[in-house]
Formats: C-alpha cells, structure tokens, sequence
C-alpha cells in the first residue's frame, strides 16, 4: 500500500498498533525494522488523523479519529476463526466487525481484491458493502514485478538445478506445522539431498506464537537436514516465486504462488471447519492432489493437472498490474489532494531471500552401479536407510560419524589465507586421514574450482576427478563435486569382475564415468594426479 503514496512530502506516515492482538510485539518488531515513527495507542487515540489505515477491522479501532480505510488482507477471505465474530463468516468479511457504534470513525473504504469479495460482503453486511470497492491486491503487485528476478533468489538460496518444493503453512490447529509437524523432517529424510531443496514458509503469526528460537528447535531436525526456514516478512514471497513446487494447507499464501506461474501444487491438509466451502482456496485445494505419506511427493506432484490452481487464483485476484494505481486514486480522493504529476509507483521487486542454508555435513549414499553408470542418491546420515556408503565432510561432522565414514571429504577453506596460516597438501592431508581413521576407504578435497582430488587406501597414486555440467534447454547444470566424489569412491572400490575382490592394486586410469542424479547425467572425469597436484594446498 504505502508505494501508493510515496514520493508525496504532503503526507506524512506514522504507525500505531491497536491493542489485544496476541501477535502484536512481532508486529511493532517489523514496523521498527523498517525505520517507521510509531506512535503509542494513548496517543493515537488523542489524535485526529486525515486518513486511518488497516488490514484487520477488529480490535478498537473505531477509537481512532479520521474516516478509515480497509485494505485486502490476505487473499481470497478463505477461512472463518470458530472463536471470534459470527458463526461460518469469513475472517475479514464479518459484519460484527464492519459495523460502527453511533460516533465511531467511519469505513470510506473497504479494499477489495475481486469481484466475488464484494458479492460476499453485500450478502453479509449490505451496509459496509457502500463503502467497497475492488481495487485488486497490492502484495500480489509485487509478486508478480518479482517474477523476473526468480534465477536471482533460486541463486540466493543455492537452489542450483534441483527441484525447489516450499511447504506454506498458515497459523491456528488447523494448519500444517500443527497437524503435520514432522512432516517437513520426513521429506527431508526421503527426498535425495541433490534432486530436492525444501523451504519452509510459516505465517507470521506462528512465529510470533512461538518466537523465533523456539521455532526453530521444534524444526532442528529439517533445518539440520537442509531445509530453509524464511523470514516472516518479504522473504516468504520470493521463495514462492522461486519455488518449482509447493505442499501447502488452507492459507491464501498458496494463491499468491499459483497467481506466478501454473507450477504443481499439492495439499497436505484441508483445513477442516476453518475452510469456507465454495471459497478460492476450496476450489483450489479442491482440484489439486493431496499428498499422503512423505515418500509419496514425486508420485503427487507428477499428478498434479496444469490449470487447477490458476484457476482459484483467478477467482481471488482482479485487476492484476494495477492495484497501486487504482489505490493511490482511491487515497488521494479520500484526502482530497490531486495525485503527483508522475506516473503511479511501480510495484517494487520483492528483496533476495537472506535464509541461512545449512548443507548436511554426512550422508548416507545409495548407490546403483552398471556397466554404463552410477546412480547416486544422498540422504541426510541417520533419516533413513543406510546406504552403500557412509560420506561424511572431515571437521564438520561428529566424530562419531566421521570414524564410520567410508568416504571423508573435505571442503575448500573459508576466507583469505594469512601468514599465519598452516594448511595441508592434498596428498598430507589425505594420507593422514586415512591414517587416523582405519575404516575409511577414501579421503576427497573439493577443490574451488569444482574439481575433486581423491585418495583411495591401498592405491599409490591420487586421483583427479573433473565433474562437468550439462547442457538443459540452454541451462547449465552441476552437481555438487561431494557427489562425485561418492559416484568415484563408488566406482574406484568395487569388487572386481574376475575375483569378487575390492580393487586394492595401483590402477592407472582415465576414463570419464557417467554419474547419475535423478535424471540427470554428469560426466566425471578420473584421471591419474599429477605431482603438482598431489602436493598442491588444500
């Protein structure tokens, strides 16, 4: 709303918070981020005001003196909250809350996003229907000018060329992080770490719940495993726009990711009585797959049909690109000021998502060997079925872990080298790994440039493995070099064709394997190192 009236020295903005909500500290939090003058609800109330605006009409904000506007909140006025107001009556539509006593500020303005809202509020409360009308959505404004910076946040979240699935959750006992908390732990535990990156999208009203530390320890499992947590405000958008896939419940945050782009969405959960039947999020949960165990994803997703959920975005959102221009004539006619000589504000671009990422530092390897590839599949250490191998990145990880490695890698250093530095060759460094843990077969460096140096026991010289991208509809891909590594370990310790036994001879090779992730198909070059290479700093 407030790019409306940007650029405009004649008006001047301050905030206040109306008392009672149970989210409120959060909600002055993200005013003070952003810089804003707020003002105490004591004196707000003394004050008189050319124009009050709100998202929510509950709460007294009848005190406030100064004709008020509504704007939309949300999308679609899809759920109705048994505790407050009438009966079955959506959240934002409820006539006990569009009523004024005698001498309270008026509503010269009730927002809308689309027709249909206004049909509804004229069934409910035909009085505060005078004062509405459809303007369209200013939040899915800046959706929609973000779309073209989606490769810019996919980047931002290290997304690279896997399948971004976000998980939306709203607030309440019918939402997703309550009636399936483990469910974002379980898919990190089945979906393979290099096909599948997992976001998970929380209302802000969990968050403030809950606050932010205890948020995140009820979800330590998934984040540890990789999934992203994004921010409550502004990030939860971009990663919607990022995102090739979503899981969602009854929240209107899935609306705005089918208004982008017609990509699968699948439900995790209904939303049971707080979902009004015949409302946009019905019609699009209604239409889309529902997903039921966890391992279950590719096969729903795969199910989904283009179409169903544009479709229930199309019955929330009008006037979509010119929300902000029909607002700002709304509000200057209010204030009764003539608009700026200037073209109405541009919707700004949603900011890159800032989520901390964390990699799993072990894995567990499945491996499918042939005479034509190798398949691998790497799964956070101790979410599942052991694997072929044990991969696990050396000081990172337990030491627990790191002793029942059968594969220990290493990343590039972090940060400049000083001269105080002491660092290791790659081929000290490997041999005094594979020194100190006796059941480790193989020790790997990745180096910066993608590259891996690879040191199996047994064998006398290291090896180079050069991992190449692939070309996808004039897209670049690469895989993880860690992933490699496992594929090469893979290749490089199998039992031999004509004794059963593990290779454990010197073998001078080059040849390029073909590592398959998912679909995909890597090639690997191995290739003996050279002196320089062997002894070059890690």
């Amino acid at each position: 709303m407030l790019p409306a009236l940007s650029g405009d020295d004649r008006v001047t903005r301050c905030f206040t918070l109306v008392p009672g909500s149970d989210f409120g500290a959060d909600a002055l939090a993200a005013i003070e981020e952003v810089g804003a003058r707020t003002v105490p609800w004591s004196e707000a109330v003394s004050r008189t005001y050319d124009l009050v605006i709100a998202a929510s009409p509950k709460g007294d904000l009848g005190r406030l003196r100064g004709p008020q506007v509504l704007l939309p909140h949300g999308a679609g006025f899809n759920k109705t909250i048994p505790y407050e107001g009438s009966a079955d009556s959506a959240s934002g539509l409820d006539p006990v809350y569009l009523s004024r006593a005698e001498g309270a500020a008026p509503i010269v303005l009730h927002a809308l996003a689309h027709p249909a809202q206004l049909s509804r509020l004229t069934t409910v409360a035909p009085q505060a229907a005078r004062s509405a009308k459809v303007v369209g959505d200013p939040t899915l404004e800046r959706v929609l000018a973000s779309r073209a910076h989606r490769d810019g946040y996919r980047a931002a979240l290290g997304t690279g060329p896997r399948t971004l699935v976000a998980l939306a959750s709203t607030w309440g006992p019918e939402s997703l992080i309550r009636r399936r908390p483990d469910l974002p732990a379980r898919l990190a535990a089945r979906l393979p770490h290099d096909e599948y990156q997992l976001a998970l999208v929380v209302h802000p009203n969990e968050w403030s719940r809950l606050g932010a530390f205890e948020l995140r320890q009820r979800l330590e499992p998934a984040l540890a495993a990789g999934t992203l947590l994004p921010r409550p405000r502004d990030e939860w958008a971009s990663v919607l726009v990022a995102a090739d896939a979503l899981v969602t419940d009854h929240g209107s945050a899935a609306l705005y990711y089918a208004a982008v782009d017609d990509r699968p969405v699948v439900t995790a959960c209904r939303g049971g009585d707080e979902l009004l039947p015949g409302s946009p999020m019905d019609v699009l949960l209604g239409g889309v797959p529902e997903l039921g165990p966890p391992e279950d994803l590719p096969k729903a997703l795969r199910a989904y049909r283009p179409g169903r959920a544009a479709e229930a975005a199309r019955a929330a959102f009008a006037h979509r690109h010119e929300a902000l221009r029909r607002l700002r004539d709304e509000l200057y006619a209010l204030l009764d000021l003539a608009p700026l000589d200037q073209p109405a504000p541009a919707a700004a671009p949603l900011p890159l998502p800032d989520a901390p990422r964390r990699t799993p530092c072990a894995f567990d390897v499945q491996v499918e060997l042939t005479e034509e590839s190798i398949g691998i599949a790497r799964h956070p250490a101790g979410t599942g079925t052991p694997g072929h191998h044990l991969a696990v990145e050396h000081g990172a990880a337990s030491e627990q872990l790191a002793r029942s490695a059968g594969l220990l890698y290493r990343r590039p250093s972090a940060g400049p080298v000083d001269e105080g530095h002491l660092g290791w060759t790659f081929d000290g460094w490997a041999r005094r790994v594979l020194s100190d843990y006796p059941g480790c077969r193989t020790a790997a460096a990745v180096l910066p440039a993608g590259r891996c140096l690879l040191r199996v026991r047994g064998q006398h010289r290291p090896y180079v493995l050069e991992v190449g991208p692939i070309t996808e509809n004039g897209r670049v891909a690469r895989v993880d070099p860690a992933a490699a590594a496992s594929a090469a370990h893979a290749w490089l310790t199998r039992p031999t064709a004509t004794t059963g036994a593990d290779i454990d001879i010197d073998i001078d090779i080059d040849t390029t394997l073909t590592c398959m992730v998912g679909a995909r198909a890597f090639p690997v070059r191995v290739r003996p190192a050279t002196s320089d290479e062997a002894q070059q700093e890690i």
